[in-house]
Formats: structure tokens, C-alpha cells, sequence
């Protein structure tokens, strides 16, 4: 059975053309780049090669740029940089619907930690309030954390206005950018945040690697500490394989933004529109004019995600009811929570994410099979129609 895959805000296949540039380093090219011989300093070279790669991705210096293992470190590794470097501050704004790498990472804070946390709330359509921001800085306000764009919706936060504030109030910014690059453009000689992280297997490169970007000046604390690899601040023996995939995906990624935003935003668009005309009582979660071109987060009312997803499952469609990160519950994701979605749309809560390996036979094959399965499941749902309005979802 084909696969239609749809889930790529939880991870991306891999591009051809990362898989062979990477391959000749797996066996060929082994050396270690760290290594004082022409063997291993040919493996350098291409690291080097790669890290200007990413620079150009992001609109930033070479030297800017460090490599990790994923947006996760990337993340935590910003985090503990930023407090770590200002021992006297002790408060931290981020939002509500901040992936779990930010938001397990600040409430570990709070709790053995001493920090102290300001949670951002959002609107039904998943937007944050910039006055709420600019009440929340404190005199001791370390670091504002914000993700650049919601991996459940799709929504894109007005980052360049965030760090502005941020840069106004003397600030540290970070910004969680892992679902955004190769889909919105962004320039970091232009956007004002002091720290912002990728990751590889969100881009079409290998699960395994990603990059943090710090900017010049910043004061930084290694995460990781051992060797002088990343110039002392991530040590241990590079990803080289990894790293190359990355440098290779961002190439391809920036020449495809376009392609992002026009042929894949008109396949999910098409997909959208057909499901809410096909199944009543169903809806979008979050705003639908500034979001990612490849994310819909629709509910369809009276059935259950988890349901959906199986038995889309047995057509090969692969889809998310929430982030891969927290797919294991079966509680409402905490975003949803956060935008006040009825209980009963909540539980019935699908996020498609496509990209540019995506068809138009994928959308019409959903389009065929999905309003059926909702059907089928609504027969059997335990939930009453016509009973009022549902309550906001509160658990």
C-alpha cells in the first residue's frame, strides 16, 4: 500500500539529494574532522562547507552558527545560556503553547530551580497579545522565549515585533524556529533575537542533527562540555554525515520557499476547503491568515483523534492528532487547551502538515476516504447532538 504522508511537522523524509550528498562520508570520507591529518581535514572542510550553508539559510556569520543533535538541544542549550549568564535574573516569559523542549524546560525551572514564569496566553485563533508581553517584562526578566511558529496550528507569531520589544527592554530572545525554516523567510541581520534553533529531520535531512543560532556578542554557556569541538561550545565529535545532510537540506530549502508557499499552500488549501465542505460540524483550529504554508489543524465534532488516525491508518494515510512529542496522551493537547476548542471538537482534533513531496492524488485520496471515516465513527460516537453548545475543553 502507497503511503500518504501528511505528518511533516513531526518529521520529513529525507531529500535524494542529501542522502547522496551525505553518503561518500559514511564510508569514503570518515576521518574525523577534528584530526590534524589531510584525511580527516577533508571531513572539516565539508563541515565548514555545510555551517555556510546554514548561515546563508539564516541570514547570518559562519561563526554564528553551532551544530547539535536536534531543536530539543538547541532549545534547552539557549535556555540555561541565557540564565546562566545573568544569575541575577530570575523570571522567564514564554507562552502557553510553546512545544514541550521550551516548556518542560522552564517548568523544571520553576520547580528545582528558583526561576519564576510568565505564560503568555493566546486567542481562539492562537494569536499572543504584544501588550500582555510588554506588562510581563520585569526588571528581572532574563529571557522571553517565543516560537517563531506553532507545530499543532500552523501559526506564525510576530516574531520581528517580539524581539524589537525584547532589544527595547534590554532583553534576551529566543526563539524556537524549527517549523518555520524553508517555509517562511527570515533574516537574521534583520530579526533581533539573540538565539534561535532548527532542526535537521523537520527540513528533509537526517533525524540526528540541527543548529542554534547565537548571535555575536551574546554571552554563551556551553551546554555540552568536554572538547573544543563547535570552537568549545558543543563538545563531543561532530555529527559529519549529519551535519553535511543539514547543510545540503538548507540549500534546497531556501530555492523551494516559493514552491512552499504557492504549490504546496494551494494542496493544503484544497484539502482544507474539501474536508469542511464534505463534513459537517467541523472546523479550523487557529488563524488561517498568518500560519505555515503546509499546516491545517482541523476538529471534526463528536469523534475521537485517535480513531480518525487508525483508520486512516488502514488507507496509508499518516497524519498527527497533535505533536508527535505528545502524542502519547490522551488528554487534549495543551494548544487546543490554550485556544478554548469545545471538549468535543478537541478529542477530534487532526493535524495534516504536507510538503513539496505531496500530490495532488494524496489530497484527492484523503478527500475520498476521510469524510467516510468520520461518518462511520459519528454513528457509534458516545456524544449527543442538538444538546447546546459544548463546554470549552478545561482538562
Amino acid at each position: 500500500m502507497p503511503v500518504i504522508y501528511m505528518d511533516n511537522n513531526a518529521t520529513t523524509q529525507v531529500d535524494p539529494a542529501v542522502l547522496e550528498e551525505m553518503l561518500p562520508y559514511f564510508s569514503e570520507q570518515y576521518g574525523n574532522p577534528s584530526s590534524m591529518h589531510t584525511f580527516g581535514g577533508q571531513v572539516g572542510r565539508k563541515l565548514s562547507e555545510a555551517r555556510e550553508r546554514v548561515a546563508q539559510a539564516f541570514g547570518c556569520a559562519p561563526g554564528e552558527v553551532i551544530f547539535n543533535a536536534c531543536g530539543t538541544e538547541g532549545d534547552n542549550t539557549a535556555i540555561r545560556s541565557a540564565l546562566g549568564s545573568q544569575p541575577e535574573k530570575r523570571h522567564i516569559i514564554t507562552t502557553r503553547v510553546e512545544h514541550p523542549a521550551v516548556l518542560n524546560v522552564v517548568k523544571h525551572l520553576e520547580k528545582k530551580g528558583g526561576y519564576e514564569a510568565t505564560y503568555l496566553g493566546v486567542d481562539e485563533q492562537g494569536r499572543l497579545d504584544l501588550e500582555e508581553l510588554k506588562e510581563s517584562i520585569r526588571h528581572d526578566t532574563a529571557l522571553i522565549s517565543v516560537m517563531y511558529a506553532n507545530n499543532e496550528t500552523g501559526v506564525v507569531f510576530p516574531i520581528q515585533e517580539i524581539a524589537e520589544i525584547a532589544k527595547e527592554r534590554g532583553v534576551l530572545m529566543h526563539s524556537d524556529a524549527v517549523q518555520v525554516l524553508g517555509k517562511v523567510p527570515f533574516d537574521l541581520k534583520k530579526l533581533p533575537v539573540d538565539f534561535l534553533a532548527v532542526s535537521g529531520h523537520k527540513v528533509h535531512a537526517p533525524k540526528g542533527v540541527g543548529a542554534l543560532f547565537v548571535r555575536k556578542g551574546v554571552q554563551f554557556r556551553p551546554f555540552m562540555m568536554g572538547g573544543h569541538q563547535e570552537h568549545g561550545r558543543r563538545a563531543g565529535t561532530e555529527n559529519t554525515t549529519g551535519i553535511i545532510g543539514l547543510g545540503k537540506a538548507c540549500e534546497i530549502a531556501m530555492g523551494n520557499i516559493g514552491h512552499e508557499n504557492s504549490v504546496v499552500k494551494g494542496l493544503r488549501d484544497k484539502l482544507e476547503k474539501g474536508l469542511l465542505a464534505a463534513v459537517p460540524d467541523s472546523r479550523i483550529n487557529g488563524a488561517t491568515d498568518t500560519r505555515l504554508p503546509n499546516t491545517t489543524n482541523i476538529s471534526f465534532q463528536y469523534v475521537e483523534g485517535e480513531a480518525i488516525l487508525l483508520m486512516m491508518d488502514a488507507f496509508g494515510i499518516c497524519a498527527s492528532s497533535g505533536s508527535a512529542c505528545t502524542s502519547g496522551s490522551l488528554e487534549p493537547s495543551h494548544v487546543l487547551r490554550a485556544l478554548g476548542v469545545p471538549f468535543t471538537y478537541a478529542h477530534g482534533s487532526i493535524r495534516f502538515s504536507l510538503s513539496r513531496f505531496n500530490t495532488e492524488a494524496d489530497v484527492a485520496l484523503v478527500l475520498k476516504e476521510l469524510p467516510k471515516i468520520i461518518t462511520r465513527l459519528r454513528e457509534i460516537s458516545p456524544f449527543k447532538r442538538g444538546e447546546g453548545e459544548a463546554p470549552a475543553c478545561t482538562c
